[in-house]
């Protein structure tokens, strides 16, 4: 998901693969938009639940995370039993709070990915309004076929565009 999202809007080539983890080190893309704008966006290895005490890539990949403005979340609703989008979302979030309240604070969007899958379409309305429920706008994006990708990046533009 994410890989192949950074991919699919800017140069970068991060090794991109059909299971969980493949991200082990931080890649970084240019994204463009019209009228000249840009901003990087960096493709970040996944988060486990106690990686805020050094499970995982722990504090390694929160380090990283401390040098953002914003946090993107790509979900996935995963044929996995017991996960769900909104409970990975929680656990990252957890993470975030126990690593760094400040960090944790940062503005963050919220992408549902994938799309384009049959399964992912049909129960993108009840997940978009449980992350309504919070107060939370559920984007619906597939790198694939570039579907909703656009409005995700004018979102992270309204945040991380530069002051004028």
């Amino acid at each position: 998901g994410k890989s192949t999202f950074i991919s699919a809007v800017s140069r970068a080539r991060p090794k991109i693969a059909d299971y969980p983890f493949t991200t082990l080190v931080p890649n970084l893309g240019v994204v463009g938009l019209s009228g000249g704008r840009s901003f990087v966006l960096a493709d970040i290895p996944g988060l486990i639940e106690g990686a805020s005490e050094g499970h995982g890539l722990g504090h390694r990949f929160l380090r990283h995370v401390e040098r953002t403005r914003v946090l993107l979340h790509l979900i996935e609703v995963s044929a996995e039993p017991g996960r769900d989008p909104l409970h990975d979302f929680d656990v990252i979030n957890r993470e975030l709070q126990r690593y760094s309240p400040e960090l944790a604070a940062r503005p963050q969007v919220v992408a549902l990915s994938k799309v384009d899958l049959t399964e992912t379409r049909d129960g993108f309305p009840s997940w978009r309004d449980q992350f309504a429920a919070r107060g939370i706008t559920l984007h619906g994006v597939s790198a694939a076929t570039g579907e909703g990708v656009p409005e995700l990046l004018e979102a992270l533009w309204k945040i991380v565009r530069p002051a004028v």
